[in-house]
């Protein structure tokens, strides 16, 4: 079942909280540090990350995951530090920093400054506890077939005796993606939210970090893309946008999806 509310997200998670609503997976961007006043809409600082990332850990089921993508502005020479600030936040109220995870744009704006260019945001991947479900992408490895010395960590005395380290394997076909990700910036369809993220990056952590059946959520809607991608990927969808503008986006998009579904039973 999918729900879509339009509201602030502060006091729509109260409702859901006293509801009882408990969900798998967030995959969200939140703002970042003003630098987008959504229709003049937003007010955004401490006072309303802090309570959100509160309600977050009421909201997430035990072993449930939040990705939490963001970049920082950049203040008098100085970027803010305003994602390292929610990071420490989240842990501060209990959940565990998973991973640190990069989302590296292919196509970037080039600025002019006294600085290397800005290609990339952090997706936190923040856990409640032991993760419940992790199905990692997987990729080619490139030496796949190669014979290799077993290695181990030096830390770890009773591993890397001299039989550890003189003993040998064959590497597999496939392994882990590692945790910086390349994605294409502006192939979603177009729509008339000025910062939507890529499909694929949504994809890629709701099929990671939940399964079908499981419930996913997004209290900074937007243009729709994790609902959307959570929909064709079997999963229910609950998600909050504060701007009626992007709520209209997002209601066409969410029943597109829907469709799609449907006529993929058929």
């Amino acid at each position: 079942m999918n729900r879509l509310i339009q509201g602030d997200c502060l006091s729509v998670m109260d409702d859901l909280i006293k509801d009882g609503v408990q969900v798998d997976l967030t995959v969200t961007s939140p703002p970042y540090d003003n630098l987008r006043t959504y229709e003049g809409s937003l007010d955004w600082g401490e006072h309303i990350w802090k309570p959100i990332i509160e309600k977050l850990f009421k909201i997430t089921k035990q072993g449930g995951v939040v990705v939490w993508v963001v970049g920082d502005a950049t203040v008098n020479g100085s970027e803010t530090g305003t994602s390292f600030k929610q990071a420490l936040y989240f842990k501060e109220v209990g959940f565990n920093l998973h991973d640190t995870m990069i989302y590296q744009k292919a196509s970037f704006i080039p600025l002019t400054h006294k600085r290397y260019e800005q290609s990339f945001e952090y997706m936190f991947v923040f856990s409640k506890g032991k993760p419940n479900t992790f199905n990692p992408v997987m990729i080619p490895t490139e030496t796949y077939g190669h014979k290799k010395n077993r290695s181990k960590s030096k830390g770890k005395e009773d591993t890397y005796s001299a039989r550890a380290r003189n003993e040998i394997t064959e590497v597999n076909k496939e392994k882990h993606a590692p945790n910086i990700s390349k994605y294409n910036v502006g192939e979603n369809e177009k729509t008339e939210h000025n910062a939507p993220f890529p499909e694929q990056l949504a994809k890629d952590h709701i099929l990671s970090w939940s399964n079908e059946g499981d419930t996913v959520f997004d209290p900074f809607m937007g243009s729709g893309t994790t609902g959307a991608m959570a929909i064709i990927n079997k999963r229910d969808f609950i998600g909050i946008e504060k701007v009626p503008e992007y709520f209209q986006i997002c209601e066409k998009r969410i029943a597109e999806a829907e469709k799609s579904i449907q006529l993929s039973l058929f």
